[in-house]
């Protein structure tokens, strides 16, 4: 509780920064849980800064020895356990639930010193929060036996853990990470990670054993979905890749083209290329058109659900598959950028290059949303597709019931008072909120496990020789 120091900054050009001006605000005089809009005048230059700011006490978030472990007491944990139970549900819906990780050990490490060791210490994120062990000195084969405790504010988001080499006064070296999505946590098992790489996509040098126990509530998980996804405060600046808009670029074209070849079949029915199907085709056209209602397209889609959840689709386990291959195949396309890199091309280029890179976020971008909604109806993530076959269910049951009117003025009230009932509420659309907790197929490369005996790949050969 003190003074809180702000200093706004503006980017000139690529590297070029400057400091525009700052302002103080007094932390103790703000009272709790409430929210505070303040219009603060910048030093040094003209203009203000208007800032919303809501002081919350911070509780859960810890870092202890395995012996205070939490969730290691059994009254403890039956304490926690009903904290997050059904009873409580509309209880502080912020509050979805707590996760614990225990982070043990780390073996066979890239060695990042000229004595042929490193001095690893372990970084985890989840959301905005972020906590990381002590370091251990001259090792491959570190001991951490940390625990580590998050509110868990969102159930959709990956725990990041990342192992780096503490080199003095420089910036940490890069040792290894891995990504690991809530919803797959396995309670109370010890497992064993191989590292990867910056970009989660080829193993690394190394394994790392953790331990992580969820406890959540699925109902205020379940509404958390609808709400906007929080932003990362840090996160790298993306950079312009010729594999990452090759990659972006095939991900388009085969939406595209499943989409066009979804037309041709549609075509080939009117043109009677097949007389069963054309014929079959006919016939549902004229039964559903006769007999439509408007409920009857979630059950439609609650169809596709159930017919993909019986017999799952191949693309589930492929898509994955060919991610990783075209990845280890541009790898010498990744040579080729960093070598550009060097060469200084990409600077002398600098307006093409911003053109480029926001072609390559729009592309990402549509390809995201694309595959996005087939792994919605391919249950990549069974508590979202479960999730939606419950929504698109009480879609129906209103639709077959309620006047469509009806919903469309609940619907309409909703939106036109959310202002007067939250002035500070983010306008938001409930649908994108929903897909964008699904994965695309890019994430479940990085979210996928690799096996312990496929970490001697190429990359890893390459990368830890001389």
């Amino acid at each position: 509780m003190g003074i809180l120091d702000i200093e706004v900054w503006g980017k000139d050009g690529k590297k070029h920064e400057e400091r525009l001006g700052t302002c103080k605000v007094d932390i103790a005089s703000l009272p709790l849980k409430q929210a505070n809009c303040l219009e603060l005048p910048l030093d040094s230059c003209l203009g203000a800064l208007l800032v919303l700011i809501t002081l919350t006490p911070c509780g859960g978030v810890s870092v202890s020895d395995p012996c205070v472990c939490p969730l290691a007491d059994p009254s403890e944990r039956k304490q926690i356990s009903q904290r997050y139970c059904l009873q409580n549900s509309l209880k502080d819906m912020k509050d979805i639930g707590i996760l614990q990780v225990k982070v043990l050990k780390a073996v066979d490490l890239l060695a990042a010193d000229f004595s042929g060791k490193s001095d690893p210490f372990c970084l985890l994120e989840l959301g905005n929060d972020r906590l990381q062990t002590h370091t251990i000195y001259k090792t491959l084969n570190p001991e951490w036996n940390k625990v580590f405790t998050f509110r868990v504010k969102d159930v959709h988001d990956a725990l990041e853990v990342t192992v780096f080499d503490e080199d003095g006064d420089k910036p940490p070296d890069f040792l290894g990470k891995v990504s690991i999505p809530l919803l797959s946590i396995r309670d109370g098992q010890t497992n064993c990670y191989v590292l990867k790489n910056k970009d989660l996509e080829q193993a690394f040098k190394g394994v790392i054993y953790l331990e992580m126990d969820l406890i959540y509530n699925p109902v205020k998980a379940s509404i958390r979905t609808f709400t906007p996804r929080e932003k990362r405060f840090v996160e790298d600046s993306r950079k312009l890749s010729k594999k990452i808009l090759s990659r972006d670029v095939d991900r388009v074209k085969r939406i595209t083209m499943a989409i066009w070849n979804t037309l041709q079949f549609l075509k080939s029915c009117f043109q009677w290329e097949s007389t069963l199907r054309s014929a079959i085709a006919f016939v549902v056209f004229l039964v559903t058109v006769w007999n439509f209602e408007l409920y009857m397209i979630p059950l439609a889609l609650l169809l596709l659900f159930a017919y993909n959840f019986i017999e799952p689709t191949k693309g589930k386990a492929g898509s994955t598959h060919d991610s990783q291959e075209s990845t280890e195949a541009d790898d010498e396309e990744d040579e080729d950028d960093k070598e550009s890199e060097k060469k200084g091309i990409i600077e002398r280029i600098y307006m093409v290059q911003d053109i480029v890179a926001t072609v390559q976020n729009i592309l990402e971008e549509v390809a995201s949303f694309g595959e996005r909604i087939k792994n919605t109806f391919n249950w990549t993530v069974p508590f979202l597709s479960f999730l939606a076959c419950v929504m698109l269910a009480v879609a129906t049951i209103m639709l077959y019931f309620v006047p469509l009117r009806y919903i469309v003025l609940i619907w309409g009230i909703n939106k036109f008072t959310k202002k007067f009932r939250n002035p500070y509420a983010i306008d938001n659309n409930e649908l994108l909120d929903f897909l964008s907790r699904v994965p695309s197929d890019v994430q479940k490369v990085q979210y996928a496990e690799l096996r312990p005996c496929s970490s001697q790949s190429p990359l890893r050969k390459k990368r830890s020789g001389p």
